[in-house]
């Protein structure tokens, strides 16, 4: 009976304890962290390029078309290289692009 006593102060002072994070863990945290930074600095980059040639577009700046889909398709085909962006979405967004400057040079 004295030793269930003993026992149970024991079990509380483990609960107690805080886990300790590893330092893989926190490692993989910073590594993320910097991955997310990276990406996003990126995909905010891309949707510049692709903001300012709908603005070229929509202008009928035939001179300025050509520069900007090149610069988007640049773009497009680092972030499927890095992996950023998916192969499927990059054939996609060059495809709808490629159209429409097509139909304003006409």
């Amino acid at each position: 009976m004295a030793d269930e006593k003993k026992a149970a102060p024991q079990k509380k002072e483990e609960k107690d304890k805080k886990k300790v994070r590893r330092p893989s863990a926190l490692k993989r945290d910073m590594q993320s962290a910097k991955k997310n930074l990276r990406n996003r600095s990126f995909k905010s980059k891309v949707s510049t390029a692709i903001h300012s040639l709908e603005h070229a577009v929509s202008q009928g700046e035939a001179s300025t078309i050509k520069t900007k889909l090149s610069a988007v398709f640049s773009l497009m085909d680092k972030g499927v290289k890095t992996g950023i962006i998916k192969l499927n979405k990059a054939a996609r967004v060059k495809s709808q692009y490629q159209k429409r400057a097509a139909s304003v040079k006409a």
